[in-house]
């Protein structure tokens, strides 16, 4: 880890963009409810669910979402609450991912092909154009599918660009797209 100032950066390497510290994993997981809560209710309906799956472009069938989301939901809610969603997302992780957490072995090859390879899977969600380069254009497309604020400013999406475009060609290519996944800077308190 290096200081640099008033942030530490720290690098990170994981498949599925498993960072490897559990209160990172919470807030993260924590925004991700808070845009797929549309309504701000505190819960997650299977509705909301459903369209946010839809925007990510996952369509997933209503009947078979309601019948693994159902299983999760408590007794008198309407949907999936914070709690609900984090043992959701914990079992998907398992299923899918095997539930590797902090205690991978990032370091073995296949560990690392297995890394390059959802690096490059969504590196392409972004490269729209498929021209291996994410513009600025593309990337507030994608900030706007997930309904995330900073898709909403052309000047925010520049800048987000600008801080990870090394060789300042204007566009993020595919290195520079990874070396910008592997690093969370974390403000120090």
């Amino acid at each position: 880890m290096e200081s640099n100032g008033e942030n530490k950066k720290v690098t990170i390497q994981s498949s599925s963009f498993r960072l490897r510290s559990p209160s990172l994993n919470a807030l993260r997981l924590q925004r991700i409810f808070d845009l797929f809560d549309k309504n701000g209710d505190g819960f997650i309906s299977v509705e909301e669910l459903s369209q946010a799956l839809s925007r990510l472009g996952l369509n997933a069938d209503i009947s078979d979402l309601k019948s693994t989301v159902e299983s999760y939901i408590q007794p008198g809610n309407t949907g999936l609450n914070f709690d609900d969603f984090s043992a959701l997302h914990k079992t998907l992780d398992e299923s899918f991912f095997g539930g590797a957490g902090e205690d991978d072995d990032s370091s073995s090859p296949e560990s690392a092909a297995a890394n390059e390879s959802d690096l490059a899977e969504a590196f392409k969600v972004f490269d729209e154009n498929g021209d291996g380069f994410i513009s600025a254009r593309e990337l507030q497309t994608v900030l706007k599918k997930l309904g995330l604020p900073e898709g909403g400013e052309m000047e925010r999406v520049e800048k987000m660009i600008v801080s990870v475009d090394r060789n300042q060609d204007g566009r993020v290519d595919f290195f520079e797209f990874k070396n910008m996944m592997r690093t969370v800077v974390i403000p120090s308190s």
